[in-house]
C-alpha cells in the first residue's frame, strides 16, 4: 500500500500541449543580425580585407540614401516603383486566389486548369518582357501586366494547394450537420486555407519585386529598377548598392504586412 501511494506521488501531471507548436522569439534578435552584418562589412572595407571596388562600406551606402532622400530623388524614383506593384501584384494576387479557390473547389475548373497552371508555370516571367512590350507598348501598361502575370501563376497554385490540405473531416462534419454549401466554404474551407494562401503570397510579391526591377530596366525614366541600372552602368557602387538597400526594405515592408494580416485574419490558430 505504501509503495502503491509512493509511485502515484512521483506521478507528474503531463503539460497540455494543445495549443500545437507556436515558435517566438524576441523581435531585437533579426536587429542585431543586421546590425553585426553591417558591422563586419563596415570593419572589413575600412581594414582593406574587402576590396572598395566590389563592396563600398556601408556609412558610404547611408550616406548615399541620405542624400537621395533630402534631394527628393528618392521618392522621384520610389514612387512609380511602388504604384507599379501596387497595381501589378494586386491584380495577380486577387485573380491568382479566385482562380486557385475555383480549382480547389470545382472539379471541372480543375481539369481545365491544372494543365494550362501546369504548362504556365515553369516559363521564365523574365523572358516574357519583349512580348509584354510587343503587347501593350513600352509604357505602364506592359510593367502592371508582366507583374500581374508573375504574381499569378504562384498564388494560382499555392492557393489551389492550400485548398486541397483542408481538413476533410472538418468538411465531413460540417455537412453532417446540414450547413450549406456556401457556409462550407465560407466557415470550414477558407478559414482552413489562408495559412497557405499568405504563405503562397509572400513568395508571391517576392517574386514581384523582382519582375518590378526588370521592367523598369527596360523604358522607365524613373523607378528603382532605372536607378540600379543607371548606377550600374556607370560603375557608381554606392548609388547601385542603395537602391538594392531600397528593395531589400521594400520586401522586408511586404512581408511585415503579411505578417500582420496573418496576425488578424488567423487570430482563430491561437
Amino acid at each position: 500500500m505504501t509503495d502503491s501511494a509512493t509511485e502515484t506521488s512521483d506521478v507528474r501531471p503531463v503539460e497540455f500541449r494543445g495549443g500545437g507548436f507556436r515558435p517566438s522569439s524576441p523581435r531585437w534578435v533579426g536587429l542585431v543580425v543586421f546590425i553585426v552584418l553591417i558591422s563586419l562589412l563596415e570593419w572589413g572595407t575600412r581594414a582593406g580585407f574587402i576590396s572598395s571596388l566590389t563592396v563600398p562600406r556601408p556609412s558610404d551606402v547611408f550616406l548615399t540614401l541620405w542624400d537621395l532622400a533630402a534631394s527628393g530623388a528618392l521618392w522621384t524614383n520610389l514612387a512609380p516603383s511602388l504604384m507599379r506593384l501596387l497595381v501589378g501584384g494586386s491584380i495577380g494576387a486577387v485573380a491568382g486566389i479566385t482562380v486557385g479557390v475555383m480549382i480547389g473547389l470545382f472539379s471541372f475548373v480543375r481539369a481545365g486548369l491544372v494543365p494550362l497552371v501546369a504548362a504556365i508555370f515553369p516559363i521564365p516571367k523574365i523572358a516574357l518582357l519583349p512580348l509584354f512590350v510587343i503587347w501593350f507598348g513600352i509604357d505602364e501598361a506592359s510593367k502592371y501586366a508582366l507583374i500581374a502575370f508573375g504574381t499569378f501563376t504562384p498564388t494560382v497554385v499555392a492557393t489551389y494547394g492550400a485548398v486541397d490540405n483542408v481538413d476533410r473531416s472538418l468538411i465531413r462534419m460540417g455537412q453532417s450537420f446540414g450547413l450549406r454549401w456556401s457556409t462550407v466554404v465560407l466557415r470550414i474551407v477558407l478559414p482552413g486555407a489562408m495559412p497557405g494562401i499568405l504563405s503562397g503570397l509572400r513568395v508571391s510579391l517576392a517574386i514581384a519585386i523582382i519582375l518590378l526591377v526588370a521592367a523598369e530596366m527596360l523604358g522607365a525614366e524613373h523607378g528603382i529598377g532605372a536607378y540600379i541600372l543607371q548606377a550600374g552602368s556607370l560603375y557608381d557602387l554606392e548609388r547601385l548598392f542603395a537602391g538594392v538597400t531600397i528593395l531589400s526594405l521594400l520586401g522586408v515592408l511586404l512581408s511585415t504586412t503579411v505578417g500582420l494580416v496573418e496576425k488578424h485574419v488567423l487570430g482563430w490558430r491561437t
